[in-house]
């Protein structure tokens, strides 16, 4: 589903960023969760060392990115907007009640056991490679990422999804265990390997992840602007 100017859903989103960072931004979540279900959604692109649009701390109170927009409903944070939008269609959420709450549980999983690990080595990797205290610090973040993601690798199994078929849950788990694809740790595990790739190679995803990119067209900051507005 392409993007619609006139789509009654807005999401927000960044015009530029650093080049790992792209395909990162949390709004390819919502786009992709979106795309999945053939939603159409339209994008509010911002810059993100600019100030933001006068009052968006009132749509997000960090100031951050993706918010989503539909008629009275407002959100902000990328898993309770999955949330919302998988309640929408089974094909996201499961109807019978075992099967929605295990997708809910595993949105959570995603966020709070497994993306708090990766993203402290993505951190690392990407803002503070060079200083020396990251180079000490890296062993042991690397180590505590291979524990998150040997659990989740045996958990699958000879699975090709979390809970048998794909949901919200998958989507969510896919979208943070691509934060460490570029370092190589996915390819310890080759069930998260195939995992992953199974993920990427959704259409809905390939669209959102293309429509995404599209976006960044804006233009690098002073570094010292970036560092204040991050």
């Amino acid at each position: 589903m392409p993007v619609s100017e006139t789509a009654a859903i807005e999401i927000t989103g960044y015009n530029w960023v650093p080049d790992f960072a792209k395909g990162q931004v949390r709004d390819l979540r919502v786009r992709w969760a979106l795309e999945e279900i053939g939603l159409p959604y339209r994008v509010r692109l911002m810059h993100p060392a600019e100030a933001r649009p006068e009052g968006y701390v009132r749509e997000h109170p960090f100031e951050q990115v993706p918010t989503y927009h539909e008629g009275d409903i407002h959100l902000f944070e990328s898993g309770a907007i999955l949330l919302h939008i998988g309640e929408k269609d089974e094909r996201l959420m499961p109807r019978e009640a075992a099967g929605r709450a295990r997708a809910i549980a595993w949105v959570f999983a995603a966020l709070n056991s497994v993306e708090p690990a990766l993203q402290s080595l993505a951190l690392i990797n990407s803002f503070c490679a060079g200083e020396e205290w990251a180079k000490l610090r890296r062993p042991g973040a690397e180590d505590f990422a291979r524990v998150k993601l040997g659990r989740v690798s045996d958990w699958l199994g000879t699975g090709d999804w979390l809970e048998g078929r794909f949901t919200i849950g998958d989507l969510m788990m896919a979208a943070v265990l691509r934060m460490v694809e570029p370092y190589g740790l996915i390819g310890e595990f080759p069930v998260l390997k195939s995992y992953l790739d199974r993920a990427e190679a959704r259409p809905a995803f390939q669209t959102a992840l293309a429509a995404q990119m599209r976006d960044f067209t804006g233009t690098p900051p002073a570094r010292a602007e970036l560092v204040r507005r991050a």
